[in-house]
């Protein structure tokens, strides 16, 4: 397998929204630094579960926002 590429942090920002999200989240967790210096797979699969479960309702609930603007909208 080939060696991953280093993530900054410099590099989250230029990031689709969906990586950026990704990524805030493993903060809000305390996994960034982890995920920075050793990358995604050296986490759980508890605490990608975690990360991937908050990332679902995060969207989830962003869908709902914009469906219940367009509403009103109307």
């Amino acid at each position: 397998m080939g060696k991953e590429k280093k993530i900054s942090r410099e590099d989250i920002a230029k990031m689709s929204r969906e990586e950026r999200m990704k990524y805030e989240i493993a903060q809000e967790l305390g996994l960034l630094d982890q995920v920075l210096e050793e990358g995604w797979k050296t986490l759980s699969a508890k605490e990608t579960g975690r990360i991937g479960g908050i990332m679902n309702r995060r969207r989830k609930q962003k869908e709902k926002e914009g469906g219940i603007s367009q509403e009103k909208e109307q």
